[in-house]
């Protein structure tokens, strides 16, 4: 068994499974404070309402997330300690960064939210959301300039073989973290609109089909009532139409972003990593040409197995250089330059033990990087489209009463998580066989990388890691299953979920009751 291929699965597994609470958080954050402040501005009990259930939701996953988000850190020192000590030195100052002023100031703001209903003023309430969700931004921008420092590494000596950093600033205004920073957050609150998306289109299908709402013989919506259902009131159609059409103009510009921004990043990786590039769009030889469609061995490593089926002239200029004609060097032309570069084999030595002298394939696996580039693109724009389609269906106040588009909103909650997860897969996957890549501009530091082969803890075993995987995929499973009980269970709850005096019969849950709401005293 191989220690660093167990300790990347292990790494791997807890770290996306971590991730899709990242950009919920970021995304639905973001908006349920905009719902904060309309109600503020408005008085307007709907916005009241729709800041409750979506703020309810929003919670359960701040909550998920920073249990699973621990465990990142444990595995730096408990899997990952060589590789600890050479990005020590720099990762000190963005982390504790994150962890003394983001993550304090997020999760004690909204604590405070938390449990100020009623007793905090109402702008002094709103404010400590807003400061909870500045605060989530806030800790996603230190996490990527640690992370983007591993993709481009800056403002740093080497000295006794370890990088020291000597620029603060430089690090922390390194571009590829900007631009990584940027690409994120569209991306988040692209996640965050197909959520509203998904389950208000839900909700008012599940009016449509229990009779509540009805539409005339021009198709528009009549708002139906239904009093001795809790919170099934008029006041509800208006809190999901209003929440569809917020998320669907929400995840459109967001998308837009995510483009222009991806753009960017782009022709940046294009300078710095252009390995990677070559690789995420199987440009075995030099050219312009942009691949829709190839198709190879089920390795897809190999570029004698590779063959283009569909491209597009011009288009991998374009994306790499802002030009339609510049050729893009490919995997054949790149791999002699690395190996000129950064040498044929792992460098002998104490570090490298068992791996002292074994060759380096410095094309990352093609499969992966081919269609985790894709997938990213596809389900992106997916989103986006649905989110239009969303718009025009409802521009007369209801959604359809087909079930099948039901399914297919429900489902497109998914698609802007894939994109994300596909993305940040391809980002961390293409870098291989690096941990830290090299800076291949000429006014770099000379020696800033390290291969992922000596990043493992000597000390660890493989039975070890292999243990831990095991350990750790079956709690995040078991977590998992709990997080989509709870999100499953409060949305198809409703409004009346977060609200309980919604209910006319008056049943608030109380500490001692069988069936508590345990969110309820958020409320």
């Amino acid at each position: 068994m191989d220690p660093v291929l167990i300790g990347r699965w292990q790494f791997g597994i807890t770290t996306v499974y971590h991730f899709w609470m990242v950009p919920l958080t970021l995304g639905l954050g973001l908006l349920v404070g905009i719902m904060q402040t309309l109600y503020y501005r408005t008085g307007d009990e709907r916005w009241l309402r729709s800041t409750k259930f979506w703020g309810k939701l929003y919670l359960i996953n701040f909550i998920m997330g920073v249990a699973t988000g621990i465990v990142q850190e444990f595995q730096f020192g408990m899997a990952w300690s060589e590789y600890s000590r050479f990005v020590g030195d720099v990762f000190g100052a963005p982390l504790a960064m994150e962890a003394l002023i983001a993550f304090f100031l997020e999760s004690t703001f909204l604590g405070i939210w938390i449990f100020g209903w009623k007793r905090l003023s109402k702008p002094l309430h709103l404010t400590v959301l807003w400061a909870a969700v500045i605060g989530s931004w806030l800790s996603a921008y230190f996490i990527i300039v640690a992370n983007s420092w591993m993709q481009h590494p800056v403002g740093v000596e080497m000295i006794d073989g370890r990088p020291v950093m000597v620029d603060v600033v430089a690090v922390l205004t390194n571009n590829t973290a900007l631009w990584a920073y940027a690409h994120t957050l569209a991306g988040a609150v692209a996640v965050g609109g197909g959520f509203l998306v998904g389950i208000a289109w839900y909700h008012l299908w599940r009016r449509r089909k229990d009779g509540i709402d009805t539409v005339d013989d021009k198709g528009n919506v009549v708002v139906g009532d239904a009093p001795e259902i809790a919170g099934r009131d008029a006041k509800d159609h208006s809190v999901w139409i209003k929440s569809l059409r917020m998320g669907a103009w929400t995840a459109i510009i967001a998308f837009v972003f995510v483009a222009i921004t991806g753009d960017f990043q782009a022709k940046l990786m294009y300078e710095q990593q252009p390995m990677k590039m070559a690789s995420a769009e199987a440009a075995c030889h030099d050219g312009g040409q942009f691949s829709v469609l190839t198709v190879g061995k089920p390795d897809l490593n190999s570029c004698d197995s590779v063959k283009p089926i569909i491209e597009i002239p011009g288009l991998l200029s374009f994306l790499a250089k802002g030009d339609f004609t510049s050729d893009v060097p490919g995997v054949n032309t790149l791999i002699p330059e690395y190996e000129e570069k950064y040498g044929t084999t792992l460098p002998e030595g104490d570090m490298y033990g068992e791996y002292s002298g074994a060759p380096v394939d410095y094309q990352p696996l093609m499969i992966v990087t081919y269609w985790g580039f894709r997938m990213m693109i596809g389900f992106g724009v997916l989103s986006a489209a649905f989110a239009a389609l969303a718009l025009v269906l409802t521009r007369k106040g209801t959604v359809p009463q087909a079930k099948w588009l039901n399914t297919l909103a429900v489902l497109s909650i998914f698609a802007p998580f894939i994109a994300n997860t596909a993305g940040w897969v391809f980002t961390e996957m293409g870098r291989q066989p690096f941990v830290v890549a090299p800076n291949p501009d000429p006014s770099g530091v000379d020696g800033v990388f390290l291969y992922t082969a000596a990043a493992i803890s000597p000390s660890v075993t493989a039975a070890e890691l292999l243990f831990s995987l095991i350990t750790l995929t079956l709690l995040y499973g078991a977590l998992m299953v709990v997080e989509l009980k709870l999100i499953i269970k409060y949305t198809r709850g409703g409004v009346a979920s977060a609200m309980p005096e919604l209910d006319i019969r008056n049943n608030k849950p109380t500490v001692d009751a069988k069936n508590d709401d345990v969110l309820a005293f958020a409320y």
